[in-house]
């Protein structure tokens, strides 16, 4: 008598599952119609009838291929991680963020280049000292469009705003991700919640000052505090003196036109020795 096999596909959740889940079922899927050759085979032998043209049985042979594959997802399996891992989790989201943040400072430069005209004309008004000066700063205005639209000002705007959410998630991803006992914090989490840690919502929270993770079971939020508070030591904020001193030694920002000045940044000359163009 034959038995009957069965094989019972969970969904994918993980590239490692997904894989084992693929090449297993092929091997069952060969199997299983081996046996049914087998079955009609062996019918055929005793009753005299429904023989085969005797080149059949390759056709439910197990290949090389299949069981490499097989084998290598088994060995995948070894570093599976059931719960996900919450380490991966933040450095992916600090990734998209960091990817954003890239667009978004990509729309800022362009608008910044197209409204240089705005330091052209301060850089000019500022060194008219004579009346003779002055007129030729006022002859200038006069022959060119120097105006700002306020399109250009709501992308500066927007683009700002955009450039702080973005860069602001990242850092806070990322400093939770540095964090082992945070980690682990978050992967017992998954544990206790029985789900994968990455299909659960993981956020930056500005007004709250942490990283929340919210798991959808038992409609309960993680919270990983940012500002000193909470178990994880973690005090990431910085005053606006000192963003603004670290961003004056970048060199995004001694590479761009107010630090070089309008000519040496479009036209490379009146550079001061020592400036980078």
């Amino acid at each position: 008598m034959i038995a009957g096999l069965f094989l019972t596909n969970s969904a994918v959740v993980s590239s490692e599952l997904d894989t084992l889940i693929e090449t297993s079922s092929a091997i069952v899927d060969q199997i299983d119609k081996g046996i049914m050759f087998v079955g009609g085979a062996h019918h055929a032998s005793q009753t005299g009838m429904g023989i085969s043209s005797g080149q059949l049985s390759g056709n439910y042979y197990i290949s090389d291929e299949q069981v490499t594959a097989y084998n290598s997802a088994l060995s995948g399996m070894v570093n599976y991680l059931p719960y996900g891992s919450a380490e991966d989790y933040l450095n992916e989201q600090a990734q998209s963020e960091l990817d954003a943040m890239e667009d978004a400072i990509g729309d800022f430069t362009a608008v910044v280049v197209g409204m240089l005209e705005v330091q052209e004309v301060a850089e000019r008004a500022e060194t008219a000292e004579t009346p003779d000066d002055q007129a030729e700063v006022q002859n200038y205005i006069a022959q060119n469009d120097m105006s700002v639209s306020q399109e250009d000002a709501d992308t500066y705007n927007q683009s700002l705003d955009d450039i702080e959410n973005h860069a602001n998630a990242a850092g806070a991803f990322l400093a939770v991700a540095g964090n082992p006992e945070a980690v682990a914090f978050l992967d017992q989490g998954a544990m206790d919640n029985n789900t994968r840690v990455e299909d659960n919502a993981l956020s930056y929270s500005a007004s709250n000052q942490a990283v929340e993770l919210a798991w959808a079971s038992s409609e309960t939020v993680s919270s990983i505090y940012l500002n000193g508070q909470g178990d994880f030591g973690l005090d990431i904020y910085a005053s606006e003196t000192d963003i603004l001193n670290t961003g004056y030694e970048s060199l995004f920002y001694n590479t761009g036109p107010t630090a070089l000045g309008f000519n040496c940044f479009m036209y490379q000359v009146d550079c001061d020795e020592g400036d980078e163009t």
